[in-house]
Formats: structure tokens, sequence, C-alpha cells
């Protein structure tokens, strides 16, 4: 391998927007210049948010950016959607400091993607072992790059890092024309369930899609409303800031979904979704009234019907939720990768992951089994 010099920065901010987008491509939103700024200047990463923005890159022949990973100093594990909490404390009893630690992610988005923005292929290896001489530099614990898109699991796996799957809900179009066609693919039961299910959960309200310039501030404050109950309600605290969503709007506009629920012209429930060139990725959620099957509504069937009108492969709807499983989203492995330098830990952590990848597979199965679709 050429001898090459790594960068460390003290946030995406700091690269030329134009560079780094030629590394991340346009294919996946949360790996943007866009996206990851915002993060930056809302103040959602930084200060006391435990994700220090530390990103990485390599410069190639022609001074631009050849190469680029979205890395962070992280002091604890909030916000990754890839638990790892039983890994700090068993580090942590056998007297180690697992904090901090390198994180190479989107911040709180649980969404698969490129976690080696490469505008030269052949500096993957390179940007890899920048990543690993970070955590050598500094005596930390491990890095960890999680939802990585699969074409780039061999490259970790080359260097050594050690492999982790699970399982997320994805809906995939197989060139529906409308909804309708969609529900022709399901068993009868599931059918009439959904059908049901949709007439109820929309009675008596307006639902509307909105983007671009559609989206106006009055828009982000009644979201902020809903996406502080979910947030509190799941997480304790939302990681996200009011000030996030108003510079998602003002910079990446064009690629926003929101749906609000309207009873009598009043917002009561959204859902907040970013596009990408073949996916739909649903994201945030909320709601000032309980409406029964609203939360379905607005995130998986709209989202189903927006994905069926844009000609989108598929529909990305978060982490977690048997739940959906019902509503014709399959189960879709999803890989993270783990750098652990001490190899007494590494150890018990390769012990750990073969256990835990053979009961993901096996419920992965059972659940394809059990998915809505008509048999045969």
């Amino acid at each position: 391998m050429d001898e090459v010099t790594v960068r460390i920065g003290a946030g995406v901010a700091d690269f030329a927007r134009d560079e780094w987008d030629a590394c991340a491509g346009t294919g996946n939103p949360f790996v943007s210049w866009d996206f990851l700024v915002a993060l930056e200047r809302s103040g959602s990463v930084g200060g006391d948010s435990g994700w220090q923005p530390l990103p990485v890159v390599i410069d190639g022949a022609d001074g631009r950016i050849a190469a680029a990973a979205p890395a962070y100093g992280k002091s604890h594990s909030q916000g990754e959607y890839v638990f790892d909490h039983g890994w700090a404390d068993a580090w942590a009893r056998a007297g180690g400091r697992y904090y901090p630690k390198i994180q190479v992610a989107s911040p709180f988005s649980p969404v698969p993607g490129p976690r080696l923005l490469l505008r030269d292929p052949a500096q993957g290896p390179a940007l890899i072992a920048g990543i690993e001489a970070l955590v050598e530099r500094h005596g930390l614990s491990s890095a960890h790059a999680t939802f990585v898109d699969p074409e780039q699991v061999p490259l970790f796996e080359a260097a050594g890092w050690l492999i982790r799957e699970d399982s997320q809900f994805h809906w995939t179009n197989r060139g529906y024309g409308s909804f309708e066609d969609f529900l022709a693919d399901l068993s009868s039961e599931k059918r009439k369930n959904i059908r049901k299910e949709r007439r109820r959960a929309v009675e008596g309200l307006e639902i509307v899609h909105l983007s671009g310039a559609q989206i106006g501030e009055a828009h982000w404050d009644i979201f902020w409303q809903f996406y502080q109950d979910t947030g509190a309600r799941k997480w304790g605290r939302p990681y996200l800031t009011r000030a996030f969503f108003s510079l998602l709007g003002e910079t990446m506009g064009d690629k926003v979904l929101l749906m609000l629920a309207l009873r009598d012209g009043r917002a009561i429930a959204g859902a907040l979704n970013l596009v990408g060139a073949d996916a739909l990725y649903g994201r945030y959620w909320g709601c000032v009234e309980d409406v029964p099957n609203l939360h379905f509504e607005l995130c998986y069937y709209q989202a189903i019907d927006a994905a069926i009108a844009r000609g989108l492969a598929r529909v990305e709807a978060g982490a977690q939720g048997g739940h959906k499983l019902a509503r014709g989203y399959a189960p879709e492995p999803t890989w993270s990768a783990h750098h652990i330098p001490h190899d007494g830990f590494r150890r018990a952590v390769a012990q750990f992951l073969a256990d835990e990848r053979a009961g993901v597979q096996a419920d992965r199965a059972w659940l394809t089994e059990r998915t809505p679709f008509r048999k045969g």
C-alpha cells in the first residue's frame, strides 16, 4: 500500500461540501455533507452530546478528498441502535475503560449505508487503517462502524474487524403500480385486515404530504412537539435539537417528505421521511392525539404509497418493530463492524457474536416464513 496522509477534522463542516459529497455520492442522504453539517450546526452533535465529530479523510493526488469516514468520539452508547452496553460493562468489570470509543456512523440514524465514502475505491483499506490509527494513538478501547452497506462489509472483514449481524424490516417494491397491487400479493386475510386498519385510522382525518418549500417553520414547530413526545418516551430526552429540523428543511428540503394527519385543519400526528436515490427512509414519528392505528398508517402504509408513486425500490422504516411484519415489511440483514485491539476482549466479543449470529439468523428465517404474502 502506498503511503497516504490521513487527516482528522473537527467537523464535517471543516471540509468543502462538493469534495465530501463527491465521496459520499447521492444515493444515501444520511452521509451527505448537508445532513451531517446540520447535526453539527444545530448542536445535535458536539458539545456535551457525547458525539464529538472526528471525520477522517484522505486526500487524492489532485489535492481533493479521495476518501472520508463520518467518525465520532463517543462517551456513551446512546443513539447508535447497535447495542454494546454489555460489552462496556464487561470491559469495566475487567478494569478497562470502554469510553471514549470511535463510532463510524450517521448519528441517530439506524439506516444502512456507506461508512467508507470513497471517491477512489482503492483508498478503502487506507481509510480503515486511519481509523485504527486513531484508536491506537489515543489508547481507545475500540472503533465501531454501524449499519454498514453490505458491499463494504468485506473491506472491514479483510482488515480483521469483527462482523455483527442483525435484522431490520424493509418493504420491497415488486414493480407495484398502486397500493392495491401490493395488497394483491398478500393473503386474503391480511388484505382485509390492512384495508380495515387503514379505513379506521384515517376516519375524520386528512393526510397531507409536504416537501421542499411546502414545509415552513410552523410545520417544524408542530413536528418538534411530536418528536419531543416520542423522544421523551423512548430515550428519556430527544437526540436532535429544534434547530436541526429548520436546517434540514433549509438545506435538504427536496429530500424531505413530511406526512401530517390533520383533524379540522390542525396537525395531530406526523411522520418525517428522507428520500434517497432508491429508497424512502422513515425516521421520526409523533402525535398529540392518540388515534388507533394512525402510527401504522402514517409510518408504513403512507410510506408504501409514496414509494410506489416515486418509483422507489424499497421503504426502510427504521430499527426494530416486529409489528411491521404483518404490514408487508420483511426482515433483512444489517451489518456492523468492530475493531477491538485487545486480544482477550476481542476473543470474548468474537465468541459472543458467533453465538448471537446463529440466533439472529434463526429468528430471521422464522419471521420470513410468517410474512403476510401469499405462499406459492
